[in-house]
């Protein structure tokens, strides 16, 4: 197939929809032989920071010399990123040869699986036909019941900061959210968690209890930041000194330290992870969309923050960040996208006060929330608001508002991250 007709086959109608559990996934991997069973995996679920924690691991493996597979969604431009070997995203070439390989597999299934099912099922063929030594395996949702655990035990299973989302899937409350999420921890395996939320925690160590697993917690205290820029950040981990990450965003050191602590624990279980590697592989770790500055005239942030936990991070980063022009009375314009599923207005609440105009869109998503509707809700907070169907509208319309020394921050979805970062350089 043609990568455009075999984008087309992964995106069929005939695999939408989402529907529990996991025997779909392992009858497919089954036909396929079970790559898995050949593959080391780190695990890594949570609410926020999953992306940009396996994306840090990886760089880091990579740096230590192993042949590391990478898996994450969504993705933002391609959709070759969701699997990567090295840092390269698989070909248009290889992609449509283990699609021609999993095709007549999948339809030959009476319960079809769902689009996220077959590709993860091909990301494990992909990564297991390379001969990957390790991939670091992102969750799509929850954890227990998503696709990918599917996998063994892992030599790892990593939880990221915990908070509310996806609650229709998950449940309403955090301890409901954290059981789905601790279903990746496996018999006899390892955890490492952020473990920041004591309610959160409590469950994984429930969990890890009950499954005889061990169980190991960031310790922030081991953090010192020493500076914070839209270039990125330099901070201490103690005993390491002096690293620095070309992410920006407050909440990146974190992930960074909870980062290391894994790569920590798999270096008690054999890996050779030397402080080098730690060194050189944040300091070259890439991760789009996440708190990125897309460009400087005026300055463009985009954030694919898109639940509370995640909004509050943000406005964060936004206090620290532009501190000094938030002093001077000169806050940015926000260009805001959001899915109408969402807690909105806990959203729209957390960075309302950092506001000096919003711009509201519709982004191409049939879950989105219409712009006029989430501008008439943003006017409740007393800023200035604009509602443009069109992305491009909106980008052009906040960089307008902004002038040349101003400053935009898009957020509110990853799914109008890629429309953003188009518009903002026409």
């Amino acid at each position: 197939m043609s990568i455009q007709s075999t984008l087309e086959y992964i995106h069929s109608v005939k695999w939408q929809g989402a529907k529990p559990g996991l025997e779909r996934t392992r009858e497919l991997l089954r036909k396929l032989d079970n790559p898995e069973k050949s593959l080391k995996f780190i695990h890594v679920a949570g609410t926020n920071g999953k992306g940009s924690t396996a994306a840090m691991m990886a760089s880091v493996l990579r740096a230590a010399g192993f042949k590391t597979g990478l898996y994450t969604s969504p993705y933002i431009l391609r959709f070759n990123e969701r699997m990567q070997i090295n840092g390269e995203q698989i070909s248009d070439a290889e992609l449509e040869a283990m699609t021609d390989i999993i095709r007549p597999h999948a339809d030959s299934m009476t319960d079809s699986p769902t689009e996220f099912e077959l590709i993860t099922a091909l990301a494990m063929l992909y990564f297991k036909r390379a001969e990957c030594d390790i991939v670091v395996l992102e969750v799509g949702l929850g954890g227990e019941l998503d696709s990918t655990n599917v996998i063994d035990t892992p030599e790892l299973a990593v939880i990221t900061a915990m908070g509310l989302d996806h609650t229709a899937e998950l449940g309403p409350t955090l301890r409901e959210v954290a059981s789905a999420k601790a279903g990746i921890i496996k018999p006899r395996g390892a955890a490492v968690v952020y473990g920041a939320e004591p309610e959160a925690l409590a469950v994984f160590e429930e969990r890890c209890r009950a499954v005889g697993a061990s169980l190991e917690r960031a310790d922030f205290s081991r953090l010192r930041v020493k500076t914070l820029s839209l270039d990125g950040s330099l901070f201490d981990f103690l005993p390491l000194t002096d690293i620095r990450i070309p992410l920006a965003g407050t909440y990146q050191p974190k992930n960074a330290a909870l980062a290391i602590t894994a790569l920590e624990a798999l270096r008690r279980r054999g890996y050779d992870i030397p402080d080098a590697a730690i060194r050189a592989g944040l300091g070259a770790v890439k991760w789009p969309g996440r708190f990125e500055v897309l460009r400087r005239d005026p300055v463009f942030i985009i954030d694919g923050a898109h639940n509370p936990h995640g909004i509050a991070a943000a406005a964060d980063s936004i206090r620290e960040l532009f501190a000094d022009r938030l002093s001077r009375g000169d806050k940015p314009v926000f260009l805001v996208g959001v899915m109408a599923d969402k807690d909105v207005r806990s959203m729209m609440g957390s960075i309302a006060p950092f506001a000096g105009a919003f711009i509201a869109v519709t982004p191409d998503n049939p879950r989105a929330m219409k712009a006029p509707e989430l501008s008439a809700l943003l006017s409740e907070y007393g800023v200035p608001s604009e509602a443009y169907d069109s992305v491009s509208e909106g980008v052009r319309r906040a960089m307008e508002l902004a002038g040349r020394d101003g400053a935009v921050a898009a957020l509110g979805s990853l799914y109008f991250s890629s429309d953003v970062r188009r518009a903002a350089f026409v």
